[in-house]
């Protein structure tokens, strides 16, 4: 059967990098777009990010049992479906540990990171499509393609969130009716945070904290940091983070700020 572009061909993992292959001998950027097993709206944004790219041919890797009809709809060119069982035929046996930040569990960013780097090594992308929202783990998959000299472009897409501001995810999905109301307090505590950016991180901070109180969300963690997830500037890109369990779902989120800046002066400041 020949292959047409956009049509969401489906691909094992013995086969997917010999399409990758071929399609690099003719100069194309293939872009790796890794999903899982679930689609919502986040993951059609890394998606369409991926077919703005020049020439890209994109290729969603799979994990669910049935390939949705929405990846052909969206152009998508080629679906890997793959296993655990597939990438790792004789168990996980060797890990990549990313630094411990001291915010999420390191020993699942460390498994969600070689998986991501596994996934690079058996397609073999010029270029890879990762969502923001977990932005620990975007960071992970940055440092570990710079130090270990991966030839991957790692593109990062800003969080997709729903007209109240909760940002789009499966575990944000979980959360039960009557505990959405706290949900909604993480993305109201980053946007109070994030508009006090000005004042510097213990504003940004005591802010958050404001929000999350009246809503009775205690956090496991919220902490303003540099872009790198080392320590904050006084002055310049920063990032506020913040997890909490709520209607026994833990979530996590994130935003950008310009810290000592303001979100009113960036126009002076650039």
């Amino acid at each position: 059967m020949s292959f047409e572009f956009g049509q969401a061909h489906e691909f094992s993992t013995a086969n997917i990098s010999v399409f990758a292959r071929a399609m690099r001998t003719t100069g194309r950027p293939v872009v790796l777009v890794p999903l899982g097993e679930g689609l919502h709206a986040g993951h059609i944004a890394l998606i369409r990010a991926a077919r703005r790219l020049p020439r890209a041919v994109v290729i969603v890797a799979w994990a669910g049992t049935d390939v949705p009809a929405e990846l052909a709809a969206e152009n998508v060119d080629a679906v890997w479906a793959y296993s655990a069982e597939e990438l790792w035929p004789k168990g996980l046996r060797t890990v990549v540990r990313p630094a411990d930040h001291r915010l999420e569990p390191v020993d699942e960013l460390a498994r969600v990171l070689t998986q991501l780097l596994t996934q690079l090594n058996i397609v073999g992308p010029s270029d890879i499509v990762v969502g923001e929202k977990d932005y620990e783990q975007i960071r992970a998959l940055q440092s570990a393609v710079t130090d270990l000299h991966v030839p991957v472009m790692v593109h990062g897409v800003p969080t997709v969130r729903m007209p109240d501001g909760i940002a789009v995810s499966l575990r944000n999905a979980n959360v039960d009716e009557a505990a959405r109301e706290q949900a909604l307090a993480l993305s109201a505590a980053l946007t109070a945070g994030a508009h006090a950016a000005e004042q510097g991180a213990d504003a940004v901070l005591d802010v958050a904290r404001s929000v999350l109180a009246t809503a009775g969300v205690e956090p496991e963690y919220l902490e303003v940091r540099g872009p790198d997830l080392g320590e904050a500037p006084d002055s310049g890109d920063a990032r506020l983070l913040v997890a909490a369990t709520i209607g026994g779902v833990r979530l996590i989120d994130n935003v950008g700020l310009p810290l000592g800046i303001g979100f009113r002066n960036l126009g002076q400041e650039h």
